[in-house]
């Protein structure tokens, strides 16, 4: 294990929210499941600039890959097991998706084509920036499976860059956001 990834499972393991999360995540016994995104990165923000562990967190992304069942009605199922296993505040903040499905709604949403998944690696690995590219879930033995196809550096160097992989017209409303709350992030065009 890396050095970055120590300080990251540390970070993680260090947000009571999150740390929850993850436990009834584990729970619900979803294939290829990991939280993603911001639930994550913005925890390693937080601890790299000072701020309280849960500053800016504003939902918890869950995701899943299952191809078994493509149809709205099941993910839907599996969002209500989820919100049935969580108290409020957090029972509202967790996203749930299956990524096996996201071909099927992207490109309406966003007008940008979107070829099916894999699995919810591949799903990381095309998110808008590097720093936003980071999966953890919380393994049965206790241990932590870090997913950050393109490794942890731009992170923890405060470095907002676009995905190198994947040209996409949100990276700029994105980074806007994000510096707002964080502005000692350094953007790169």
């Amino acid at each position: 294990m890396s050095a970055l990834q120590d300080r990251l499972e540390a970070i993680v393991r260090a947000a009571p929210n999150l740390m929850h999360v993850l436990s009834v995540a584990r729970g619900l016994d979803l294939p290829d499941w990991l939280v993603v995104s911001g639930a994550v990165y913005q925890r390693v923000l937080n601890s790299l600039t000072g701020r309280d562990v849960d500053y800016g967190i504003k939902d918890y992304d869950l995701v899943y890959h299952d191809a078994s069942d493509l149809s709205y009605d099941a993910e839907d199922a599996v969002i209500r097991r989820a919100a049935a296993a969580l108290e409020p505040p957090l029972k509202t903040m967790v996203e749930v998706r299956n990524q096996a499905r996201v071909h099927l709604w992207f490109e309406g949403r966003f007008d940008e084509p979107y070829a099916p998944l894999g699995c919810s690696a591949e799903a990381v690995e095309r998110f808008v920036s590097p720093l936003f590219a980071v999966g953890v879930r919380l393994e049965s033995s206790g241990a932590l499976t870090v997913i950050a196809p393109f490794g942890l550096d731009d992170l923890f160097a405060l470095r907002l860059r676009p995905n190198p992989l994947r040209a996409t017209a949100g990276f700029a409303a994105a980074a806007a956001r994000v510096k707002a709350r964080w502005p000692e992030l350094r953007i790169e065009d």
